[in-house]
């Protein structure tokens, strides 16, 4: 830990901490990190899984609208005929997806209490923080809507709050919590301190400690990016009433926001500030307008209804028309390559950065999926699902699980609690788990 007035920094796993020896011998392993990443509205039929799989399940080929994780083909798990046996619909399935549970709105009861925070009580006091939980601010008449916006709970009825603004959560992670360093770096409080140690380790250590810094450094440079366009809109007559998204911290370009909180978790993952993290790419139903992706209008709840092009679906705005369903649907799967673009960008950076046991993918367990498959027929069955990330050795990447038959995801939670650890011997409706090895 590093540390500076009003300022605390984690590290990541250096040499120094287990010997001179540590990459040559291994004895020191990078513990197992978890995240899932959510996102609603589902995708079309046919717009999720691979295109070839080899005769034993090996993954040779993904279809187009998956391209973008093409490079980590051989770092991914793609489940077939996986389901939610009690969760269904855009806000019940929001926020029964991590639980397992059958949610009844009326008493605000999500089924029990999520893997993620199962997790999290499994790492509680070994890290800054027991879990991270992100998201995005949320847009349209659905955004308010606490079923639709929450995948953690703490029990079956206590939603675990969210984090949307990133400079927020980057300082519950980094700074001490003291006032008056604002506008400080996190850097130059701790620099000093940093120098010491750097004076102390090897080249390897000091490689990989200044390797952290300029990450650390670089987000930072975001996040005051973001601040500037707030500023800027405020000094610009008129420009600031025509901004989407106006609030202070939050970048006007969703991609940069997405892959901004995306930065944060990598430095959460890597400082081992927490070993469990959700991002939530946009809450259950979401009506977010994608009018910045070429050729793509409408709602991304519109646009998932797209067997109905009149434009009078649920939230149509009433002025959007679609020409034909293969139009509507063709823009409805642009929008799902550009969410699969954005964690591909997560991937890279997981990948990039080495630990002494392998890089930080190679140690992390990412989930990426939704609660509905094709978002048209609020269809539960074979959900959009996979897992990247070798969990530290313990996942059998490249290839594809499932079969004909429907499989509960409640089975890949409680076989992914297993890999981080927690003694779980039951999740949900399941005492058995799927086979990740």
């Amino acid at each position: 830990m590093l540390r500076g007035v009003g300022a605390a920094l984690s590290l990541p796993i250096l040499e120094v901490m287990g010997g001179p020896s540590l990459r040559a011998t291994g004895k020191v392993r990078s513990s197992p990190r978890l995240a899932y990443l959510y996102f609603p509205n589902g995708v079309a039929d046919g717009a999720w899984g691979a295109d070839r799989v080899g005769q034993d399940g090996q993954l040779l080929k993904l279809n187009k609208w998956m391209a973008p994780l093409d490079p980590f083909m051989d770092q991914l798990v793609l489940f077939r005929n996986f389901w939610t046996p009690r969760g269904n619909g855009h806000g019940a399935g929001t926020a029964t997806w991590l639980t397992g549970g059958a949610f009844n709105g009326e008493k605000v009861h999500a089924g029990g209490i999520s893997v993620d925070q199962l997790a999290a009580r499994h790492f509680q006091g070994k890290t800054l923080l027991p879990s991270l939980e992100l998201a995005t601010r949320g847009e349209g008449s659905f955004s308010t809507s606490l079923s639709r916006n929450s995948i953690s709970w703490a029990d079956a009825s206590t939603p675990v709050p969210r984090d949307i603004e990133p400079r927020a959560v980057f300082d519950r992670m980094f700074r001490a919590g003291k006032s008056g360093f604002a506008n400080s770096s996190v850097l130059d409080l701790v620099l000093e301190d940093a120098r010491r140690l750097k004076r102390r380790v090897s080249h390897y250590d000091q490689h990989k400690l200044d390797e952290y810094l300029e990450s650390v450094r670089a987000v930072e440079r975001r996040i005051e990016f973001a601040q500037e366009q707030k500023l800027r809109a405020v000094r610009t007559p008129g420009l600031e009433a025509a901004l989407i998204r106006p609030d202070s911290g939050i970048p006007q370009d969703h991609g940069e926001y997405l892959r901004t909180m995306m930065d944060i978790l990598v430095l959460a993952f890597w400082a081992d500030a927490t070993r469990v993290a959700t991002f939530m790419l946009d809450h259950g139903q979401s009506n977010r307008y994608f009018n910045f992706i070429d050729g793509v209008k409408g709602t991304w709840h519109a646009l998932s209804h797209w067997r109905d092009f009149s434009g009078r679906t649920e939230d149509d705005d009433g002025k959007t028309r679609w020409s034909s369903r293969n139009e509507k649907l063709e823009m409805y799967n642009r929008v799902t390559t550009w969410h699969t673009e954005q964690v591909a960008y997560l991937l890279k950076r997981l990948s990039s950065i080495q630990e002494t046991d392998g890089t930080l993918l190679d140690n992390s367990m990412i989930v990426y999926g939704s609660n509905l498959a094709d978002g048209d027929k609020h269809a539960d069955r074979n959900l959009p699902l996979i897992l990247a990330g070798g969990g530290g050795g313990q996942i059998r990447q490249g290839r594809q699980v499932g079969g004909r038959e429907h499989t509960s995801v409640s089975k890949l939670h409680l076989a992914l609690l297993q890999n981080l650890g927690v003694p779980q011997e039951r999740f949900a409706e399941t005492r058995t788990s799927v086979s990740l090895a």
